[in-house]
Parts: C-alpha cells; sequence; structure tokens
C-alpha cells in the first residue's frame, strides 16, 4: 500500500487483482453527498454495526483492497475487514462512473457483498443492487424526491434529493 505520506495527497488508492486504482480528488458535490448520507446512515445504525467513511480496506483478498466512499460492516470485523461487508456505496463523479458500475460492481459481486449503492449526486439518483445467486439484481433505482424504504442492512428511508444537496 502507498506509505502515509502518498495517502495524504487527495487521492485514494486501490488494488483490484494486483493492479493499482488511483483515484484523484473529488469536487465538493461529492464530498456533500458522501457526508450526508453518511450521517444519514449513521442515525440509523443499529450499536453492532458500524458506518465507515473512506477509513476501512475490504481486502477479501491478499491482491485486493478496496476503499468503498461508504461502508457498512460489523463492528466486531471492523479491524481487518476481510468478509464482506453489508453495504457498500460508491458516490459517483464524472471520473469514477466507468469504475463504479463496471468495474466495482463486479469486484463487489464477486467478493459477495449483499448490498450494493450508486449514488449520483448530479442526478440525484440512488440506485441499489441486491446480491442474488445470479449476482446483483437492480431492486430500486430512486430519483429526486421519490423515497426509498429498506431494511438492508438496517431499517432506513431515504430520500435522494436530501442526500445530494
Amino acid at each position: 500500500m502507498p506509505t502515509a505520506e502518498a495517502v495524504r495527497d487527495g487521492r485514494r488508492y486501490e488494488i483490484v487483482d494486483g493492479r493499482l486504482l488511483v483515484t484523484g480528488p473529488q469536487p465538493p458535490a461529492h464530498h456533500a453527498a458522501v457526508v450526508t448520507l453518511m450521517v444519514t446512515l449513521k442515525h440509523a445504525c443499529p450499536p453492532d454495526l458500524l458506518v465507515s467513511v473512506g477509513s476501512l480496506d475490504f481486502r477479501p483478498t491478499l491482491n485486493t483492497s478496496l476503499r468503498p466512499d461508504i461502508l457498512v460492516c460489523h463492528r466486531t470485523e471492523a479491524r481487518l475487514l476481510t468478509a464482506p461487508p453489508l453495504l457498500v456505496v460508491e458516490v459517483i463523479s464524472p471520473t469514477t462512473r466507468t469504475t463504479d458500475v463496471v468495474l466495482k460492481r463486479s469486484v463487489y459481486e464477486t467478493h459477495q457483498i449483499p448490498s450494493y449503492w450508486l449514488l449520483d449526486p448530479a442526478n440525484q439518483e440512488l440506485t441499489v443492487l441486491d446480491l442474488t445467486p445470479t449476482g446483483y439484481t437492480c431492486q430500486a433505482v430512486v430519483q429526486s424526491e421519490e423515497t426509498f424504504h429498506t431494511t438492508r442492512p438496517f431499517p432506513l428511508t431515504l430520500i435522494p434529493a436530501t442526500l445530494t444537496k
């Protein structure tokens, strides 16, 4: 993994099948959406679970280390996260769209993460994918002022427009 100095440069470093992925600094709308969703998730999160924002690596194999924008896992697994988190969220930006929608979806699906959400601040849209025996299935595409109710990974109600302002 990169040195501490490299991590402080505003970029995100991840490894997929031994290949380094570097994401540059993200726009303010990206950060605002991450913070707003994180606060919403933390308010609803039961005490045995942890909501993490960019601080935990999911390391399912020796040559894969992913750092989603937001993840939810069991507190007991947070130290060394090799088991699939319950939820990963990627906030889409113009520079990460293909990586988030194609590459990360495939990697998260391969490593059996039960829920994968894609939040698009520019379009005020939340895409909810749930793992089924045949792979991810789109459970909902929630737009703007629409309301989304879920029980995975815990009971929660979301409205994309309130997450992306």
